[in-house]
């Protein structure tokens, strides 16, 4: 039904490749202003719709910084929450909001790290704001990189590796007939592209989008799991605990490939799912629907993701006879030093 609703769509892609033409153009030319900021402003962003890794990259990049005793904290917008403007999310002590009035990428990382949040649609004066809020060496901008009414000192580029290697597909197509916020010429304004190959093997760029990475600072990075935590108390249970047991999956994520990848992959049965569209908003409903599907299918436990588990912590009181857990991966980059070296040297610059 996707599929046909953007084929039916697709002549307006031109007129957004248009818009998104002239709106760069805008900003290069200095017609439209970023904003500078008086801390530095890290963003990491993406060219697609959903599923890069911005999430761990974000991770990755506000421990590189706190490692290196730099007071960071992260700026959001929000996707898909439940509230309007400017909300202060945690101070890196305390959560001021939930899940619903935050999101769930943003709580995921305030939780994870301790460090200072916020969410905010116009994110140049969200910055002030979470500056007043709180005091910080840099802000990191969570989905930044088509956000350019506030100035930043270095900008990351999330790339799924499996989507460079759909060429000549409608998914390298721009929106709404594809997958891409932006077309690959965009690439220019990175400083640092991370390709993400997840948990597949290395690929070769294709020949035909090598162009747009010359010269440029290219690392790639890939996923690593941590095994499962318990929802109600964080125990950590290795991979083993699960293998040859009747599990229910239940994940809303934008490509649900890797997850269900790396639980097939250790041994553990995928067969029972429930799978929800991506920054899925739980109800009642889909947890009575979890809770059948559950006992009618005789299962153990439920296995999910960590932004699922987020929210479905909401239903602590429903889903109390249930044991649930949530599949923790981290993303590791290669050759880490050099890395480091790139993100924290905009720190030692006036």
């Amino acid at each position: 039904m996707l599929d046909f609703l953007r084929i039916i769509l697709s002549p307006l892609t031109v007129f957004y490749w248009i818009a998104i033409k002239v709106r760069n153009l805008f900003f290069d030319k200095g017609i439209f202003q970023s904003k500078e900021m008086p801390v530095k402003i890290i963003s990491i962003g993406n060219l697609t719709v959903g599923g890069s890794g911005k999430t761990p990259a974000t991770d990755l990049v506000t421990g590189i910084l706190l490692e290196n005793n730099i007071r960071v904290g992260v700026l959001s917008r929000g996707y898909k929450r439940k509230s309007k403007g400017y909300r202060l999310v945690c101070d890196g002590k305390n959560i001021f909001t939930s899940v619903d009035e935050a999101g769930d990428e943003i709580m995921m990382i305030a939780r994870e790290k301790k460090i200072p949040a916020a969410v905010a649609e116009r994110r140049a004066d969200g910055a002030l704001k979470f500056l007043n809020d709180v005091e910080l060496d840099s802000i990191v901008l969570d989905d930044g990189f088509q956000h350019r009414w506030i100035s930043r000192n270095l900008d990351i580029l999330v790339i799924d590796q499996r989507f460079l290697q759909k060429v000549n597909k409608r998914e390298q197509s721009l929106l709404p007939l594809g997958d891409m916020r932006e077309p690959f010429s965009s690439i220019d304004r990175a400083d640092i592209i991370i390709i993400n190959r997840k948990f597949n093997k290395p690929e070769p760029l294709p020949a035909k989008l090598e162009k747009y990475f010359e010269g440029k600072k290219v690392f790639y990075a890939e996923y690593k799991p941590a095994g499962f935590y318990d929802v109600k108390n964080n125990r950590h249970f290795p991979f083993q605990e699960f293998e040859g047991q009747k599990s229910l999956v239940v994940c809303g994520i934008a490509r649900p490939y890797s997850f269900l990848s790396i639980l097939e992959n250790n041994n553990i049965d995928i067969g029972n799912k429930l799978l929800f569209k991506d920054h899925k908003h739980y109800t009642l409903k889909d947890v009575q629907t979890i809770r059948k599907k559950f006992y009618d299918t005789n299962s153990y436990s439920v296995l999910t993701t960590e932004k699922d588990a987020i929210k479905l912590t909401n239903f602590a009181i429903e889903l109390d006879d249930i044991d649930i857990y949530y599949l923790k991966i981290k993303m590791f980059v290669k050759n880490k030093n050099e890395f480091v070296k790139e993100v924290t040297k905009i720190f030692n610059q006036n």
